[in-house]
């Protein structure tokens, strides 16, 4: 682009698809500085597909001769086997993805070709694009959000009962099922979805039929229009119609929230796949190594996917600046909203589809995790609770359990690794039974109602998603 002079074009403005009211080129670099046609024409597909319908309705009343929706159609297909083909010269000089393929349509089937654009304009045409575009893109980035949600399905039901130190504050906190675990991350998962599919709905409403900002004189009928592109409905306003991008903004928003939920998970697969933590294997597919340390396995993928984030949350904020400040209806700024749009969908479904690839190569390191959970007083809430059903107000017995912590971390000894005589030093009515609750599998099974980490309700959490996915 810096190359590019500052002289008018050589082109004539009559050459121009709106070239008629002007007398001059267009200056050179404005011409490359305003094109869209170096991100937009990957909309190619949808802007074919959309004026095919189009046709069709003119034709319905009446604009268009049977003869002539045909060439167009037939026009439209064999185009869209060039691009296909990477036959298809894309021109600078014709701005859009719009402009080049109905230019190309009138080379080919001549005069016929101009009809096209009757009763549209590109205002309500790339709006119409770019619905039917992200409508093509939730469906592919949900299909990667259940691959990825049954694999830590999977996950979770091979991991039932492996037992791993629950955290808060990143401290030890209490023994939880490493199955548990991975269906938090599951629920997460699935408010997205929700989310995603609501999105879906408001993306699949048609603008087409608003024209440039205020309808058309032509008697079009959007709803034939809509029933042949699959939309559910149409935009009611014509400002409106041709200037909303709220449904893309939210797109973004949903994404933003996705990655924030990938990228948590990440920081946890990132600290356990650590030396210090040693919990899990990423598996050698999706780590590097070092150019310099031959002993490092770095885990690439959860690190990547956690910076990838702020990229995604960065379009956000830039598609919320974007639109804050425009009056209606359509102004050249929204051009501005593809590539943040195409970026976030192009990041977003790598990440997904990473992730879902690498949760069957998860290796769980079960005894590690087991020591992990007995070296950090994990009981401590179970001999409280123990001490609350012999009668103790849960006060006092959160001040004796905090005290024989206390003893414990002078001794070194665990809860369940200290006798009973030593821990009726901080109460009398401990017996033996205490040794019930204090052990890891007594600890995770004694919480057993619904949503709870006992492995029988996990299994019961199994079933109640692997029957979700059926439905």
């Amino acid at each position: 682009m810096s190359e590019t002079s500052n002289k008018p074009s050589k082109n004539n403005p009559a050459d121009k698809l709106w070239g008629g009211r002007f007398t001059a080129p267009t200056n050179e670099f404005v011409e490359v500085f305003t094109a869209s046609v170096g991100f937009d024409q990957r909309m190619y597909k949808q802007d074919i597909t959309g004026s095919i319908a189009h046709a069709r309705m003119l034709e319905h009343i009446g604009v268009l001769t049977a003869d002539e929706c045909k060439a167009i159609i037939t026009g439209l297909n064999d185009i869209m086997i060039d691009i296909e083909s990477g036959q298809f010269a894309w021109s600078t000089a014709l701005e859009d993805v719009h402009m080049n393929i109905e230019a190309r349509l009138t080379d080919r089937i001549g005069v016929t070709g101009k009809k096209l654009h009757t009763g549209r304009s590109r205002n309500d045409q790339v709006a119409t694009d770019i619905r039917l575009y992200l409508r093509d893109e939730v469906d592919a980035i949900d299909a990667e959000l259940k691959r990825l949600l049954e694999g830590l399905v999977s996950l979770a039901t091979r991991e039932v009962d492996t037992i791993m130190p629950g955290f808060t504050h990143l401290q030890t906190a209490q023994p939880v099922s490493f199955g548990h675990h991975m269906l938090a991350w599951c629920e997460m998962l699935i408010r997205d979805r929700e989310r995603l599919v609501d999105c879906r709905k408001r993306i699949n409403v048609m603008p087409l039929g608003s024209a440039a900002l205020a309808g058309t004189t032509y008697p079009i009928d959007r709803e034939f229009t809509a029933r042949e592109l699959g939309f559910d409905g149409i935009c009611e306003n014509s400002l409106d119609g041709v200037s909303d991008r709220d449904f893309a903004i939210e797109l973004v928003s949903v994404s933003s929230l996705i990655m924030m939920h990938l990228s948590r998970f990440s920081e946890e697969l990132v600290l356990w796949s650590s030396a210090q933590f040693d919990f899990v294997d990423l598996g050698d597919s999706f780590c590097t190594g070092s150019s310099i340390m031959p002993q490092k396995k770095n885990p690439d993928v959860p690190e990547l996917v956690r910076g990838k984030t702020g990229r995604i949350y960065g379009h956000l904020m830039s598609l919320l600046t974007l639109m804050k400040g425009q009056p209606l209806a359509y102004n050249k700024d929204n051009q501005e909203d593809k590539e943040p749009l195409f970026d976030t969908v192009d990041n977003l479904k790598g990440c997904l589809r990473l992730y879902a690839d690498m949760m069957p190569q998860i290796e769980v390191k079960k005894e590690k995790m087991y020591a992990a959970a007995r070296s950090g007083f994990s009981t401590a809430t179970d001999l409280a609770d123990y001490l609350v059903r012999k009668g103790m107000p849960f006060r006092d017995a959160h001040e004796v359990v905090g005290k024989s912590v206390g003893y414990g971390v002078e001794t070194g000894k665990d809860l369940s690794d200290m006798s009973l005589d030593e821990l009726k030093v901080f109460s009398d009515i401990i017996e033996q039974d205490v040794f019930d609750v204090l052990t890891l599998e007594g600890s995770v099974a004694a919480r057993n109602h619904r949503g709870g980490t006992a492995p029988e309700q996990v299994r019961k959490q199994i079933e109640r998603l692997k029957k979700y996915f059926k439905g």
